[in-house]
This record gives structure tokens, C-alpha cells and sequence, in this order.
């Protein structure tokens, strides 16, 4: 978390802006699968939806140094109206995005991306 303002380099800042009907998920891992291939070193995680072999909704965390993927979803049944994500699966993810930041430390500064909120329409999002 950055507590001034004025110590933010307005040149090492970034955002993706995209529309309500932008799959904003997607959009993200695409960027991460860019900027990776272009040799800067990233930590952290991305969305993704799939559906399993039975055809129910999964929710994973992948892991864009990796491409681990980490189930944040556990299946409830069909009458279940409860919330599905798995905590165990949010703790994991929550360690991968840990390890990123501490790991962030050790990089020169131009191959780091600032943590920023994207804006435009739409839910901010946290990009590394």
C-alpha cells in the first residue's frame, strides 16, 4: 500500500481500461501472458472460470509465474444458494500473490509494474 501519494512515479504507472461487457479476466492473463513473454519477471495470480467434465462452474486462481492452477470454488450441491468459494483455495492463492510482492523486492526497478487500480467501467482490479 503506498501512504504518499506524491512518491508514486506517474511513468511507472499503468491500467487497463476496458467495458462492462470486456472480459476483464481474460483481458488481465492475456497482459500478464505478454508481458511475461517479453522476459520481464511477474508474480501473481489471474481469474479464470471453466466448467468441469459434469458441466459445473469451477473457479480457479492461476498463477501467472507458473500456471498453477488453484481451485477457489468447491462444489455445494444443486440446491445449495450459498456462497461456493473455497477458503482453503483463497488462503493459496492469497500465499502465491504473498510470495509475488516479497519476490517484487528483489527485481531492478525498471522490470517492476506498480500496483494500480484500473478505472473506467466497471470493478477496480489490482493489477501487479
Amino acid at each position: 500500500m503506498i501512504d504518499n501519494l506524491d512518491e508514486i512515479d506517474p511513468n511507472s504507472l499503468g491500467a487497463i481500461l476496458y467495458r462492462p461487457k470486456d472480459d476483464v479476466d481474460t483481458l488481465l492473463a492475456d497482459f500478464a501472458q505478454d508481458i511475461a513473454q517479453q522476459g520481464v519477471r511477474i508474480g501473481g495470480i489471474v481469474q479464470r472460470h471453466s466448467r468441469r467434465a459434469n458441466g459445473t462452474h469451477v473457479m480457479l486462481a492461476i498463477d501467472v509465474a507458473t500456471g498453477q492452477e488453484i481451485s477457489i470454488s468447491q462444489p455445494l450441491g444443486s440446491g445449495a444458494m450459498s456462497c461456493n468459494l473455497d477458503t482453503n483455495g483463497l488462503a493459496e492463492a492469497a500465499a502465491v500473490v504473498s510470495q509475488a510482492l516479497r519476490n517484487k523486492i528483489d527485481l531492478p526497478r525498471d522490470q517492476q509494474i506498480r500496483q494500480t487500480r484500473c478505472s473506467g467501467p466497471g470493478p477496480a482490479r489490482r493489477i501487479r
